[in-house]
């Protein structure tokens, strides 16, 4: 048993562990009491930016645990299934084929498994794909542990495992987000991208000591378990007032294809629950084609750091593998300090996406032209934060701006080309990197990146229309359904 909850009061309402209580009445003010100490008392509390916010809510804490424990098997996992791969066929070329086939879902299948994700109530589609994920992990530690993986059964497994995945990834994604209230969204995200960092060093950690002293089949096998964890703790659960697991398209009108960028506007379509409509949503929505445009440059050009700070590190600045190990923690400082300065956004645009990219491209432009280790290390810092709070920012506008009949199907859409990004990303720098050294690519990839923003930028101000000053009445929504 733990301490007490308090109670989280607002203006007119005591909330306990998120889950909204009944209105507690305000009480009269007295005819000699003054009107300012009354306003004092009544007054709305300042917005909650605390990193840690989504944690007040008690489902939000088991769904973070579940993560950690997922993450840290899955960790262990693919720190051995490379060495499992070179066991069996003794082939790098087949170790990034594997790779390949376990992605090759996600560009061919996103769209449907992100349809499913609208059509099923979300919670037993996450279930059911974690649980589905767990039974692939068993399959692979009983084969391994007899001796009886073969190549053909591995490629199998690696698409089985692709496929499902399009489903459970959107699926686990807006599951968080049913958890907390729209403007904790942030919050959730930056918690688990935390999560992820931390189930990452643990799982590598766990792999060492279950290879060394149960074998390779173990980690399969845990991982096995961490899948199951998670689908025990999906059922008990509980989504906050007004989110929803399973939402149908509501009729009325598509909007305009150049409405101006604002959260609040009426994004419906009323065709079903097609596949296309997710499609064409993505195409007519601007945020989400410019947030595409930015991320995938960013994803080319940038990012890539394991291979262009590495030849850097190694090559001009004349540094071993020891230097590049410093670089690499110190990514990883920014990521986690990024993480946790986006937790603390409530609404992110694209805009800010946009401007952390580009002086994200601007530090990497720098860094390539850093003269020591020590210059570069300053630079790599807040480069890395930078980063980390556009992709919170980033994830953020993409899991809450589509109404939600349609998230599964624009996160199936993200998917595919996130899978073209991963793709076509690593050939292009490394040709990049071939004409013009591990310097000319770290400029050339972030001036890059900073001009495509600036460019976006200019494009978007030119296509606005200006907005009528005008005041239209506005319909009173019907009960239980938000503003």
């Amino acid at each position: 048993m733990g301490p007490p909850r308090q109670p989280i009061r607002g203006a007119d309402r005591v909330r306990w562990g998120g889950r909204a209580e009944q209105p507690v009445p305000q009480a009269r003010r007295a005819p000699s009491e003054p009107f300012s100490e009354h306003l004092a008392v009544t007054d709305t509390p300042a917005p909650d930016r605390s990193p840690w916010r989504s944690l007040k809510y008690r489902s939000m804490r088991w769904w973070s645990f579940a993560n950690f424990v997922s993450n840290a098997g899955t960790w262990m996992q693919l720190t051995v299934q490379n060495l499992l791969v070179l066991q069996i066929t003794g082939s790098a070329a087949a170790t990034g084929l594997s790779l390949s086939v376990q992605a090759a879902p996600g560009l061919l299948m996103g769209l449907v498994g992100g349809a499913a994700v609208d059509r099923f109530p979300r919670k037993l589609t996450a279930a059911v794909s974690q649980a589905l994920l767990g039974a692939v992990a068993f399959t692979t530690a009983f084969l391994v542990a007899f001796d009886q993986l073969s190549l053909g059964v591995l490629m199998a497994l690696a698409a089985v495992t692709g496929l499902i995945a399009t489903v459970d990834g959107p699926a686990c994604a807006l599951l968080g987000n049913d958890l907390v209230r729209p403007e904790d969204v942030p919050s959730a995200i930056g918690v688990g991208s935390l999560v992820h960092s931390a189930g990452r060093l643990v799982g590598a950690a766990l792999a060492g000591i279950a290879v060394g002293f149960l074998g390779t089949a173990a980690a399969y096998a845990a991982n096995g378990v961490s899948f199951l964890f998670v689908a025990a703790v999906i059922p008990f659960l509980r989504p906050v007032a007004g989110a929803v697991s399973r939402t149908r398209a509501p009729s009325g009108p598509a909007p305009s294809s150049d409405a101006p960028d604002a959260p609040d506007a009426p994004d419906t379509f009323g065709d079903g629950m097609t596949v296309r409509e997710g499609l064409r949503f993505f195409a007519r929505r601007p945020r989400l084609v410019g947030l595409a445009v930015i991320s995938g440059v960013s994803s080319v050009f940038g990012r890539n750091y394991g291979l262009t700070l590495a030849v850097l590190v190694t090559g001009p600045l004349a540094g071993g593998a020891g230097a590049f190990g410093t670089v690499s923690t110190v990514l990883a400082v920014g990521g986690i300090a990024g993480a946790v300065l986006g937790a603390r956004l409530r609404r992110p645009s694209v805009r800010l996406v946009g401007v952390l990219a580009a002086a994200g491209g601007l530090l990497q432009a720098a860094a390539g032209l850093s003269p020591s280790l020590a210059v570069l290390l300053v630079l790599v810092l807040p480069m890395a934060v930078a980063e980390s709070v556009s992709d919170t920012a980033g994830t953020t506008v993409l899991q809450t701006d589509p109404p939600a009949h349609l998230r599964g199907r624009v996160l199936g859409v993200w998917g595919s080309i996130r899978t073209v990004w991963s793709l076509a990303g690593p050939p292009a720098l490394g040709l990049l990197m071939e004409l013009a050294g591990a310097r000319g690519a770290l400029v050339a990839g972030g001036l890059a990146i900073a001009a495509v923003v600036l460019a976006g930028h200019v494009l978007h101000g030119r296509t606005v229309r200006p907005v009528s000053l005008r005041t239209e009445p506005q319909p009173v929504p019907a009960l239980g359904t938000a503003a």
